[in-house]
């Protein structure tokens, strides 16, 4: 066997989650060496609000995301010498049951993958969660929503998909936020001249409230002007939405945005179609929350021209990119927005578990050297599947890619090229408000 052909199979090996050891060294047997590792298994826990009366199946994509993942690592090595085993405990929205989830996983699984529980507003058993020692160290939290800031400013939280608040002036008045406002640029070079509109959020949850209004406020930083932002109920009939479109057709908009849930989108385009506001030129905006076959589906045409923008590679990319074609190979059906950030946090967990081998050999995988190796990486795009982020910072990646709903599909339409970001630094936006109480 060829040098170069030993270095590569290296490579592959430790890409995939094996280990390698110098020629002619014994490597050791794996060993129980924390809650949840075994001589075998590694366990996981998914904990995610999914079966609920508000949204059913919310966030059901991060859970068939890193199930997905265990099967695909699984059939290419595992990690660390051993299978990776996903235990899920659904959260069902309710915050009683979010924190008996964490201490059901604290008891039984070795991290947190995928996180998506939006009423997780009690951490402590999670940062104080002991390690097979008795010692308080922590279970990490790799998560992909994280709503309430103590969990978004948490030491063992490493969010996929960053908080807008700065963590550090969370005690400030006003606190500092960052977001992503390139898309804006996008829209005022190609849609309209001097946008200005309404923004909608959630107003059921404060951690909600303050994140929908986080992100109103990115899109103003980058140069909306806010004829109204105003909350609404997640559970608001389609008619619930009439006073909002007629405040857009009287204050001559040309933007809206709803930064709740694509339910919420859909309600709203619905009823803008029923009221005759059909604008040449306006721009629907949403998030990655709109991206999704649902949204197409319920929407129908009523959504035809929505904008949708998103920090990872779309699903029609595949043949760019190898990470993001395991994920719509592994998860099927099931993909969706939040299920891309799961398939993003499995990807972190795999490069923090080998980090951790790396430095301390497959026996010294614990709580406390995964929250070091997590601690460290400052640069992460998940195999080139999402834009740039700095993990231990907890900073957004600017890059985005902008896609338009056209007849019951997604077509990319900035930047056009598959596989591509658009990665100007200015897309990332820092602005001032004062959303917390306290």
């Amino acid at each position: 066997m060829t040098p170069k052909l030993v270095t590569l199979l290296a490579v592959v090996g430790l890409a995939l989650g094996a280990t390698t050891t110098p020629t002619g060294a014994q490597t050791p047997k794996p060993q129980a060496t924390e809650v949840g590792v075994t001589a075998t298994t590694i366990r996981i826990a998914v904990v995610a609000d999914v079966d609920n009366q508000l949204q059913p199946g919310l966030f059901a994509g991060p859970v068939a995301a890193v199930r997905g993942f265990a099967t695909y690592i699984n059939q290419h090595g595992g990690l660390a010498g051993r299978k990776l085993v996903v235990d899920f405990i659904d959260s069902h929205l309710n915050e009683g049951e979010a924190r008996n989830a964490i201490i059901q996983a604290c008891r039984n699984d070795f991290a947190l993958v995928g996180t998506a529980a939006l009423f997780l507003n009690n951490v402590s058993d999670m940062v104080s969660c002991p390690d097979q020692t008795g010692q308080p160290v922590g279970i990490p939290d790799l998560a992909v929503v994280t709503t309430e800031v103590a969990e978004q400013c948490s030491p063992v939280t490493f969010p996929i998909n960053p908080p807008q608040l700065l963590c550090p002036t969370m005690n400030d008045h006003p606190q500092t936020y960052q977001g992503t406002s390139g898309p804006i640029r996008y829209y005022e070079a190609h849609v309209a001249k001097h946008l200005h509109g309404g923004f909608l959020y959630s107003n059921d949850l404060q951690s909600a409230a303050v994140a929908g209004q986080a992100l109103a406020g990115a899109a103003e930083a980058g140069g909306v002007k806010a004829d109204f932002v105003r909350g609404i109920s997640a559970l608001a009939p389609q008619s619930g939405y009439d006073p909002y479109i007629q405040d857009l057709k009287n204050d001559g908009s040309n933007y809206a945005q709803s930064t709740s849930s694509y339910s919420s989108t859909v309600a709203l385009r619905k009823e803008a179609t029923l009221q005759g506001l059909t604008t040449p030129n306006f721009v629907w905006d949403c998030s990655s929350a709109c991206y999704s076959q649902q949204f197409l589906d319920q929407g129908g045409t009523a959504v035809n021209g929505e904008y949708v923008w998103l920090s990872f590679l779309p699903f029609q990319d595949t043949k760019s990119n190898p990470a993001l074609a395991n994920y719509v190979r592994y998860v099927g059906s099931k993909i969706d927005g939040f299920g891309a950030y799961g398939w993003g946090a499995s990807l972190l967990f795999r490069d923090a578990v080998n980090d951790v081998v790396r430095a301390h050999g497959a026996n010294g995988l614990t709580r406390k050297a995964l929250l070091t190796a997590l601690g460290s990486i400052t640069s992460f795009n998940a195999d080139g599947m999402f834009g740039t982020i700095n993990i231990a910072q907890r900073r957004e990646t600017p890059c985005f890619v902008v896609l338009q709903a056209r007849n019951g599909r997604f077509v990319r339409v900035d930047p056009t090229t598959p596989g591509t970001f658009d990665c100007s630094p200015s897309s990332h936006t820092e602005f001032k408000a004062d959303l917390l109480t306290g």
